[in-house]
């Protein structure tokens, strides 16, 4: 007989994406993509320009249509709107920051609560955020009077406000320094510790082979690699993708 033992709720991927497919007109975005995202785990999509880790966002995020696929969060079909995302604890963060000039960093993490928490419970969140993020002492200020590494910050601490279980990081890393980015990645080691799930997308590869749990490789819109960070670095498909040499045969 079948064995028809439930599967453990924490052996469910927090994010699976199965056969995702997109297409815009005539061109294939993304062709067959395959690849999960554990819980507490940190995974890395990574590849060239124009391989598709931007769509792959926008498909989970319900913002382009798929030609094919299921993306499923706990095991359920993912919503596709921002409201339905949110509510199944889906934050994200974006390459162009997204912050508003008039509003102050507290303002900024009051945002994704002010349905969601009474007064004293977001303040307690806000503070414990402002703290983990080294943003305390920045709170009063506007963002448009913050240097552009203190504004990445601000970014992650509004995405983090809401506790989400899953957060998607686009290109958390891009024009920070050294001591920047090792604060980052000291930031989403802690995210993950905590039980978030994490996935990103980075061009800044010694990065995420430093943090990642697993990486896959996009390059014209498949899957071309996943595995352990070192797998990944050793494979030809990788080193062909990013440097246009051939790949062993």
């Amino acid at each position: 007989m079948p064995d028809r033992t439930p599967t453990p709720p924490s052996a469910v991927p927090r994010l699976e994406v199965d056969g995702l497919t997109v297409a815009f007109g005539g061109l294939l975005a993304l062709d067959d993509v395959t690849f999960d995202v554990g819980r507490g785990e940190t995974v890395a999509l990574i590849g060239p320009n124009g391989a598709g880790k931007t769509t792959v966002f926008n498909a989970i995020c319900g913002l382009v249509r798929r030609r094919a696929g299921a993306i499923r969060l706990d095991g359920r079909p993912a919503p596709r709107t921002p409201v339905g995302l949110t509510a199944a604890g889906v934050a994200r963060t974006l390459q162009g920051l997204g912050l508003f000039d008039g509003m102050t960093v507290a303002e900024h993490l009051l945002v994704p609560l002010s349905r969601t928490a009474r007064a004293g419970e977001a303040s307690d969140r806000i503070a414990q955020v402002l703290d983990d993020l080294h943003l305390t002492a920045e709170a009063a200020r506007r963002v448009d009077e913050l240097p552009y590494p203190v504004r990445k910050r601000v970014a992650l601490a509004r995405a983090l406000a809401a506790r989400p279980s899953l957060l998607l990081l686009d290109e958390p890393a891009g024009g920070l320094g050294s001591d920047d980015i090792d604060a980052l990645a000291a930031v989403v080691r802690k995210v993950a510790a905590d039980g978030c799930s994490v996935l990103l997308v980075e061009h800044h590869v010694d990065f995420v082979m430093g943090l990642a749990d697993r990486v896959v490789v996009l390059d014209f819109g498949r899957v071309i690699a996943r595995g352990a960070p070192a797998d990944v670095q050793a494979d030809p498909a990788v080193e062909a993708a990013y440097l246009g040499v051939t790949a062993a045969s």
